[in-house]
Order: C-alpha cells, then sequence, then structure tokens
C-alpha cells in the first residue's frame, strides 16, 4: 500500500519530466561551457537522444539512475508497493535502452550514457570528472 493517496500520486508522478530535466540542462551546460555546440532530442535518431553532436556523429543520453536503472547506484531503488508493476516497467525500459544504444551503434553513431548521480556527485562539484569523461568520448569521434 503507497503511504499517499491515488491523487496526490497521480499528481506528483505528472510533474516528472522527460525532456529538459535537470540533469539534461546540467550536462548542456558543462558541454556549451567547453565549446561544444549541440541539438536536442533529435526525433530522426532511435531513442530520441537527449543531446546529439553532429560534428562528432555522437548522441548522449543523460539517464535518470531510478528510472533507467544505474547498476549498483543508491538512486536505482525499486519502490516497496506494487513490486511486480515497477519491475516489470523497469525491465522495458532497460531492454528499450539497449535497443536504441544497438541501433545507433549499427548506424555508425558514438553513444554515451551519462547518469543522473555522475551529474550531482558531491565529491566532484565542479564537474571535473565528467568534464574529463565528455572532452575524452568526443575527441575520440572526430575522424
Amino acid at each position: 500500500m503507497d503511504i499517499i493517496s491515488k491523487e496526490a500520486r497521480s499528481k506528483n508522478m505528472s510533474k516528472i519530466k522527460s525532456k529538459n530535466t535537470k540533469p539534461e540542462i546540467e550536462v548542456r551546460k558543462i558541454l556549451h561551457s567547453m565549446g561544444y555546440r549541440f541539438s536536442l532530442n533529435k526525433k530522426t535518431l532511435p531513442g530520441k537522444p537527449d543531446i546529439w553532436l553532429k560534428k562528432y556523429n555522437t548522441a548522449i543520453f543523460v539517464h535518470g539512475c531510478f528510472w533507467h536503472r544505474h547498476e549498483n547506484c543508491k538512486l536505482a531503488y525499486t519502490p516497496k508497493t506494487r513490486t511486480a508493476f515497477w519491475t516489470d516497467k523497469f525491465n522495458k525500459t532497460i531492454m528499450r535502452d539497449k535497443m536504441n544504444v544497438e541501433k545507433l551503434k549499427e548506424m555508425g553513431i558514438s553513444v554515451l550514457v551519462i547518469w543522473e548521480c555522475e551529474i550531482f556527485n558531491k565529491s566532484d562539484p565542479d564537474h571535473k570528472n565528467l568534464k574529463n569523461i565528455l572532452d575524452s568520448f568526443l575527441k575520440k569521434q572526430i575522424k
């Protein structure tokens, strides 16, 4: 049983965004500050990547640890109520993510997944580690 009413839960869930989330905005700010230019939610590509860098032929997905099940992350817990529902939902999300990454790679596109916990890492408030990951990944893509 849920600890809040069905109406309150529905209201809470309706406020969860799928685009322009705080993690996505933070990654975009970081990329922009590093001089990278990109487009958003490229609808013509499988999975509509959150960030598309045409010059680098690279798709970036910014995944929430809870929704996309970041392995061994404390944010990727399973709710205690309706566990069967959540397990099924999470499994479908994982499969869809894998399928989209495979399709993009088959198209010759490089894919980088950035996890929410990597963005809001308290031990790296200046995002030095994330900047290094982004920079080294993208520099490898230049042909």
